[in-house]
């Protein structure tokens, strides 16, 4: 059984520490970067402080479907929901939280809806049978019937195309990527098409250097060296998917390409697909944890009922410099 001297090891903080964070000592000055570490190095070892079984005691239990296949190919997992239970523990003692993944069409009993992306009426209509509960992120929702979370993720490309070419002075950017279409439904665009009016804006757009295939692995390592090959490769390249990132980072490997000092690397990340095997990379995040701690606590106001007036929340995307770039 995991000890409080466990937890502190594993977050690399004093034990006083960690007992402080997990007691929510607001007395306490510490990082939110140490007071995440710290959280999750207990929920990843199992550990419950004393304070945290009381308070288990009154939890309220819920199930928050995540309506993602707007954003994520429904042949790929969303790693990303195994963590926001650690998440909603860092919010609130309030609830204890199941999170599950819908599929449009197949029934669930759930509480509340984080639904990303837009829908069709007819996909509004099925979410809104599951819960009345129901926040909608970076949708195109204009009855202001339902809570939303608009990401701005135009200032994300901006943030990046800023420092990639005005403060580490690259010459240009490409971008590596992929489109999944299956009936109405188009991933894969927007990320692309913002890319390219940024640096439409700037006069650095160049065609040639765009690559877009299919959003896989494979595609990404057949784009990355036919760009290679073909002389078509920038020095800062955009990787438009973890999937895609995986392949074109191993063409890159496999040419003898050093990165960043053959070529920089920035990987578009939306909800995660895979388990980045580059943490210390540079990337925009799309779905960071303020993200979903904004949509969390919109969707508790409303199954709380403490609130009955929609709201809409606006965030920027952000980009987290790394040594990939």
């Amino acid at each position: 059984m995991a000890t409080i001297k466990d937890v502190a090891q594993a977050a690399q903080v004093s034990a006083a520490a960690v007992s402080r964070v997990l007691n929510r000592d607001e007395n306490l000055s510490v990082s939110p970067e140490v007071r995440a570490r710290i959280f999750q190095a207990a929920h990843r070892l199992g550990y419950v402080s004393p304070r945290q079984r009381r308070a288990a005691e009154s939890r309220r239990h819920l199930t928050i479907g995540v309506a993602d296949w707007r954003i994520v190919r429904p042949d790929r997992p969303n790693v990303r929901l195994s963590s926001l239970s650690c998440l909603v523990q860092m919010m609130t003692d309030r609830y204890e939280v199941q999170f599950v993944r819908l599929t449009c069409g197949q029934t669930l009993p759930v509480d509340g809806i984080i639904a990303f992306g837009r829908f069709s009426a007819e996909e509004v209509d099925f979410l809104r049978a599951q819960s009345p509960s129901i926040v909608f992120v970076n949708s195109d929702q204009r009855n202001y019937e339902f809570d939303q979370v608009q990401v701005d993720f135009q200032r994300g490309l901006e943030q990046m195309t800023a420092y990639l070419l005005d403060t580490k002075r690259y010459t240009g950017i490409g971008y590596i990527g992929g489109v999944y279409q299956s009936g109405n439904s188009q991933i894969g665009v927007m990320r692309a098409e913002g890319l390219r009016r940024e640096l439409e804006a700037r006069g650095k757009y160049d065609p040639r250097l765009f690559h877009i295939g299919e959003i896989s692995r494979e595609s990404g390592y057949t784009l990355a060296r036919r760009a290679v090959e073909n002389g078509a490769l920038a020095e800062a390249m955009l990787l438009g998917s973890d999937e895609v990132a995986e392949g074109a980072m191993e063409a890159f490997r496999e040419l003898g390409l050093r990165i960043p000092k053959d070529v920089a690397v920035i990987i578009y990340q939306d909800i995660q697909t895979l388990e980045s095997r580059w943490p210390t990379g540079t990337r925009i995040e799309m779905y960071p944890d303020y993200v979903w701690e904004n949509a969390l606590e919109l969707l508790f106001g409303r199954i709380s009922q403490r609130r009955s007036q929609p709201v809409t929340v606006t965030v920027p995307a952000h980009i987290r410099i790394g040594d990939s770039a």
